[in-house]
């Protein structure tokens, strides 16, 4: 059967995208990151799980991305459907590793992989490898060099993935203001001596700006380009980066903590979709979701004045 996600893929790639082919991902791989705390306030793995199960009985995602012992317990209990593809996050670089009390995020990224994509296969088709280049010559050749090593790993299992590309965690001598086209230039430098077999279905990636958007887009249309949530943010600011992204040509949206830390998930992702569509502002949204909230009877983390502020520095630049 073909999935929902290789539909939409085929839509956008053939030239016929709609908003209703935008692609939506769950992230919810953050244990791999941040241990104990990644359910978030004082939840334990249990409801971390049982917020996957709800999104996906919702039918509100396209993608789940999981670690890989959560998405052996979803895929072996029945919690997923014939439509969502699973996920699992393939490496797990140094940047990060987020234990309470440590500072290995501020140390150049180095090159790790815990999951074994041979015991992985059985459950799952699609993996996310990720990479961080800081312009130190040495560091980002290891991680090129695993990322070979990756490739090669996953084509004998027959294991597809995607391609999240961090921004610099440490970088050497890069001044902030060339960080998008830095990001790029490694993008499409790292996957030219990439052939089509071993390519990546789809990149992750920071929103970097509108200009450096349109410019990877423009560059390669072949390129699925998605955009990661990063910190928490205002419910705006999920909104926005939403709309902004689509708009100047994003077709995957891959949020975890903006999804996670939400007051509710399952509304929060819901007016996803009324925001691609061009039904709602991203104000309208916000709105919404605080209505939503109230019929609920939920307490909000902020005041609607205060949720209805952009508060990342990226998109109040613009």
């Amino acid at each position: 059967m073909t999935r929902r996600l290789d539909r939409k893929l085929d839509a956008i790639l053939a030239g016929r995208y709609t908003p209703d082919d935008f692609i939506i991902a769950d992230a919810k791989d953050a244990d791999m990151a941040f241990g104990v705390a990644a359910p978030w306030r004082g939840r334990s793995r249990g409801a971390y799980l049982d917020n996957m199960r709800e999104l996906v009985a919702a039918d509100a995602l396209d993608i789940l991305l999981t670690s890989a012992s959560n998405g052996e317990r979803l895929a072996s209990d029945g919690s997923l459907d014939d439509e969502i593809t699973l996920a699992v996050r393939a490496n797990d670089t140094t940047d990060i590793w987020n234990h309470r009390g440590s500072s290995y995020t501020a140390a150049p990224s180095r090159p790790f992989r815990t999951a074994e994509l041979a015991a992985v296969r059985p459950f799952c088709d699609l993996v996310l490898y990720s990479v961080t280049f800081n312009n130190d010559i040495d560091r980002d050749l290891a991680t090129l060099e695993a990322y070979r090593a990756f490739r090669g790993a996953a084509a004998e299992v027959g294991m597809r993935y995607f391609l999240e590309v961090f921004n610099p965690n440490a970088p050497v001598g890069l001044d902030p203001a060339d960080v998008g086209a830095y990001v790029n230039d490694a993008i499409i430098r790292t996957l030219a001596g990439v052939t089509e077999a071993h390519r990546p279905v789809f990149l992750k990636m920071p929103y970097n700006g509108v200009d450096a958007l349109t410019e990877l887009v423009e560059h390669d249309p072949s390129i699925v380009v998605g955009i990661l949530g990063g910190s928490e943010g205002t419910t705006r600011d999920t909104y926005e980066l939403l709309d902004r992204a689509q708009r100047h040509g994003a077709r995957v949206s891959l949020f975890g903590r903006k999804i996670q830390r939400a007051e509710s998930q399952l509304d929060l992702v819901g007016l996803m979709r009324p925001v691609l569509r061009g039904e709602l502002s991203p104000a309208d949204a916000v709105r919404a979701y605080h209505d939503a909230l109230a019929k609920a009877e939920i307490t909000p983390y902020r005041s609607l004045q205060d949720d209805l502020e952009v508060t990342d520095p990226v998109l109040r630049s613009e």
